[in-house]
């Protein structure tokens, strides 16, 4: 028999070509079994071509390891077929261990199938030789190569089918698997090798017209190492792709869940926004239509929250709102709609049998919102009203049932608070009341009903008059001359307040023009400004713009804020009241007293007056408790070189008062009451005579 030798530099390189065709083949499992669609089509033909290369070229780099002493070729066509039968085999494995369940009947058989191709493909590369005579082979080391082939193979589906998917350490565990798998193939074929036995006199019939052995493994070995290269970058690009892409998938859809919370739940509370609840009502509509069912519709309304985020800030305001809201969500039952639609308004939407049942739930609500509030320190106290209206007693549209829950609900504030109301048709004519007069209002600014009186005021004690307040009326052609409580609040509710405001201003300035023409150069006018429009974008714009229309002075103008409203947002107010007073106009701020402000804050607005509130004049006497807190804040001004104005003075001990504690200046109805300009002139006419 010829003795054969091997160059060992090539079996090292057959055994790395067969460790990177397994880790290939592993890879490419991987992608066949995590796409989708067409793409596994493409995946299973491209991974079945490398996988079958890898596996092919190692037996072909192990063959061309082998020497005899004799010249040795190979012959195209039947090296050709051994690479199909590889191809074909590793479409069928890559196919096999990609479906959903491997069990061992099916590992097994696939097993037997997989082991005789290798085997085949093994068998028939040796053909290529075309020895002749034929090559012998050992029986046992034969039936060996063949055993060992269906072990690798069950081995290798079995562990292919394992780590098909991606997880943390996949990646370590398929270069493990393929480092075993490797030295199992490299087993079988050099044991297939072994089983070879070439008689003396033997000659190789493709060494003269077949391939070179030098050229083939030249081919054979960069061709390999490329394709396996370009598969394994490929999936590794591809598989980055995936990731990438199911990252900004994931992504996508965690902003468009966020993005629907957010479109129907209260930013704040995170309770239900005016949208869901709108869409359960609609559902509740229906459903107890349907079923002849019934249910609640309660309008809740907190009692004296304003005052207390006017006093201590929105932030203390905003806690307040979120501790409320959870108490009222932990007092319905799971099924219940709570919802927020807006300041310190709720709206409960409860699956009720009887009347008696919202009855009941709205006394737990009273009784959870009157506990107090423990917030940044302060204990704060509130009350709710609760406005009830029954489906389908009340209304059988969602418009008829919020307007008369919410009717019931003003009817409960209007009957002292902290109570609930059940609706009544009664109730609904102060809604189209209200409703109509917002209407006439948006009307009465066209229409130009709307007109000024000018209150004195005066130099203490008793004058001389140096300026007016401008205050707004309104003269209804139905209801006669309205003051302004009884639509200025309409108008802050529903945002009218700013062109109202604007047009308060605009006619303050042009009669002041006037007044200037006439000679009283040294007249100032006060103009109120609202919450709303202070807070406005356009303020400092409009009092620039006002004042150079009618070319009046800026220090003529005396703008009042409410010291609630200057200290809701102490750092947002400073900055508005500063480029108020880097223009030149004067700052009064009014109420003062009635708030809750901070000397940090108050001592840095550009402030030139106080004006006491006329509550603490009404009932003031030399030893009363409001004498006193007079007292502090004429003291308090001294100290911040205000000037100091009392309004509603209505008595001469008032006056006497007043003037002996250090008030600057006075106004009230005792020196002067609200009057319109032809008033104003004639009593100024009276005074100036009367002086003569």
């Amino acid at each position: 028999m010829l003795v054969g030798n091997y160059n060992f530099l090539l079996v090292l390189l057959s055994l790395l070509v067969a460790i990177l065709a397994s880790y290939t083949a592993l890879d490419m499992a991987g992608r066949v079994a995590t796409a989708r669609g067409q793409a596994v089509h493409w995946w299973l033909a491209g991974g079945a071509s490398a996988m079958g290369l890898g596996i092919w070229s190692m037996h072909f780099v192990g063959m061309l390891a082998f020497r005899l002493p004799i010249p040795l070729g190979y012959d195209p066509l039947i090296t050709a077929a051994s690479l199909l039968i590889a191809i074909a085999l590793s479409a069928f494995a890559l196919w096999l261990v990609c479906q959903n369940k491997l069990p061992w009947p099916r590992l097994a058989g696939g097993a037997l199938l997989m082991g005789s191709g290798v085997a085949s493909m093994h068998y028939t590369g040796m053909a290529a030789l075309r020895m002749a005579p034929g090559i012998g082979y050992d029986p046992l080391l034969f039936g060996l190569s063949v055993l060992i082939a269906i072990l690798a193979s069950g081995a290798a589906l079995w562990i292919a089918f394992r780590l098909r998917h991606q997880h943390a350490y996949v990646r370590a565990m398929r270069a493990g698997a393929a480092v075993v798998m490797g030295f199992a193939i490299v087993g079988m074929h050099y044991t297939g090798m072994a089983a070879a036995q070439f008689p003396f006199g033997s000659v190789c019939g493709a060494a003269r017209n077949g391939v070179s052995v030098e050229w083939l493994a030249l081919v054979i070995i960069v061709v390999t190492l490329a394709v396996l290269a370009m598969a394994l970058i490929i999936s590794v690009l591809d598989m980055r792709m995936e990731a990438r892409t199911a990252v900004l998938a994931s992504s996508l859809a965690e902003a468009n869940q966020e993005l629907a919370y957010l479109a129907l739940h209260d930013n704040l509370t995170k309770l239900s926004n005016r949208v869901l609840l709108e869409d359960r009502l609609s559902q509740a509509i229906r459903s107890a239509s349907r079923d002849q069912g019934r249910f609640a519709l309660m309008f809740m309304d907190l009692d004296g929250f304003k005052a207390i985020n006017d006093a201590y800030g929105h932030h203390v305001g905003d806690r307040l709102l979120v501790e409320a809201a959870q108490r009222i969500a932990a007092s319905v039952r799971q099924q219940d709609t709570v919802a927020r639609i807006g300041g310190d308004e709720f709206v409960i939407l409860a699956d009720i049998n009887e009347p008696d049942d919202a009855g009941t739930l709205a006394d737990a609500l009273l009784m959870a919102i009157r506990e107090p509030f423990v917030v940044d320190g302060h204990e704060l106290r509130v009350s709710t009203s609760v406005g009830i209206a029954l489906y389908p007693d009340d209304g059988v549209s969602q418009h008829d049932l919020l307007t008369n829950a919410d009717a019931a609900m003003y009817h409960a504030k209007g009957t002292g608070r902290d109570a609930y109301c059940f609706f009544e048709a009664s109730m609904n004519a102060n809604v189209h009341k209200q409703m109509r007069l917002v209407q006439e209002l948006r009307l009465a600014l066209e229409r130009r009903e709307l007109v000024l009186h000018y209150q004195p005021k005066f130099q203490a004690p008793d004058g001389p008059m140096f300026g007016v307040e401008a205050l707004v009326r309104w003269q209804h052609p139905g209801r006669g001359l309205l003051s302004a409580n009884e639509f200025i609040p309409l108008a802050e509710k529903t945002g009218l307040i700013v062109p109202l405001g604007a047009w308060v201003l605009d006619e303050a300035c042009r009669q002041l023009a006037q007044w200037r023409y006439e000679g009283r150069t040294e007249w100032t006018v006060a103009v109120n400004l609202s919450a709303l429009q202070f807070s406005h974008t356009s303020l400092i714009d409009t009092v620039r713009n006002t004042l150079a229309r009618h070319g009046i002075p800026p220090q003529r103008l005396i703008l009042e804020v409410t010291e609630s409203t200057a200290m809701r947002d102490a750092d947002a107010s400073l900055a508005i009241l500063q480029q108020l007073h880097e223009m030149g106009v004067r700052i009064s701020i009014d109420d003062f007293g009635t708030g809750y402000s901070s000397l940090l804050y108050l001592k840095r607005l550009p402030a030139s007056e106080l004006k006491i509130d006329r509550g603490f004049v009404r009932e003031l006497t030399q030893e009363s408790e409001d004498a006193a807190i007079v007292a502090a804040i004429v003291a308090l001004g001294r100290a911040l070189d205000l000037r100091i104005v009392a309004e509603g003075v209505e008595t001469i001990e008032q006056q006497t008062f007043l003037t002996e504690l250090g008030c600057d200046s006075l106004q009230g109805y005792l020196l002067g009451r609200p009057m319109t300009v032809e008033a104003l002139a004639e009593a100024m006419a009276q005074a100036d005579a009367a002086g003569r």
